[in-house]
């Protein structure tokens, strides 16, 4: 039986590479059936945010990778909402993620194999 995988973002969509690693980790975690969850944290959960213009920053947008998560059968998204009101970001301006608290954050964590965080 394959080991599930969690996935912690918490690299804006324009600070640097982390963003896009772990999209790219979690895509091809999907492609293999691997039991994969995503977790956006501090200033991943920028990531969520609608309306971003990744042209604006000369960068390559992300919302496409993260409408893609289904398809690829990754469907545990999750973020912290605290990291979300701390930044400004309501429930109805975030993608489809499910908010969490920190004490729901530690029980996600405790329920994978292994966690990734970039």
């Amino acid at each position: 039986m394959a080991k599930s995988l969690l996935i912690i973002s918490r690299q804006s969509p324009w600070s640097g590479p982390g963003a896009r690693e772990a999209l790219d980790i979690v895509l091809a975690g999907g492609a293999f059936d691997l039991p994969i969850g995503l977790l956006f944290l501090d200033d991943g959960v920028l990531q969520l945010a609608a309306g971003q213009n990744a042209k604006a920053l000369q960068q390559k947008d992300l919302s496409a990778n993260l409408q893609a998560l289904p398809m690829f059968g990754v469907e545990e998204l999750f973020y912290c909402a605290d990291s979300a009101s701390v930044r400004g970001l309501s429930n109805r301006s975030l993608e489809e993620a499910q908010p969490l608290g920190a004490e729901q954050i530690t029980a996600l964590i405790d329920r994978y194999d292994q966690v990734i965080t970039l």
